[in-house]
């Protein structure tokens, strides 16, 4: 998983800039959070990334590395799916901005997009099913999970 050092070193290149008190509690998250990777029992987690954000070298090349091997680690478990959406895709149904839908033990849901009630939370039926909706056909138009590694590897080679 990420190192703290990796998390502070992009949080220090936030314009207008945080205090060192929120870097402090803002890289205690991200440390808190990687712990979703090793629940028992394991949630089932699905991303679709930006190719762009796979690209872009934010905080240098050794950044860039150790995030691309981290997906790659990933990625290649059993409750993971990662796939990539290519930049030359024509169609992209996620334009509306990013879409996170959380389903839980007891069968309820809760979801947010930019493009459904404003980025707040929703629990109503329908609005999740149009996030759900969106989701898999962004799903459908980016590459395979398998691809997606094989494409991440390339990255990887190239950096």
């Amino acid at each position: 998983m990420q190192t703290p050092e990796y998390g502070r070193g992009l949080l220090l290149m936030r314009r207008p800039a945080y205090t060192e008190t929120e870097v402090e509690r803002f890289v205690a998250a991200r440390v808190g959070r990687k712990s979703v990777f090793e629940r028992d029992p394991m949630p089932e987690l699905s991303f679709v990334l930006e190719e762009w954000t796979l690209r872009r070298p934010l905080g240098g090349r050794a950044a860039l590395r150790h995030q691309l091997e981290h997906l790659l680690d990933a990625g290649k478990l059993r409750n993971v799916e990662l796939q990539v959406m290519p930049m030359d895709r024509e169609e992209h149904a996620g334009l509306a901005g990013g879409i996170e839908v959380l389903k839980f033990g007891d069968g309820s849901a809760m979801g947010r997009s930019p493009a459904v009630a404003n980025g707040r939370a929703v629990s109503d039926l329908k609005q999740l099913r149009i996030l759900e909706l969106r989701y898999g056909i962004i799903r459908a138009q980016a590459l395979t999970p398998r691809e997606s590694l094989v494409f991440i590897e390339q990255l990887l080679g190239d950096t």
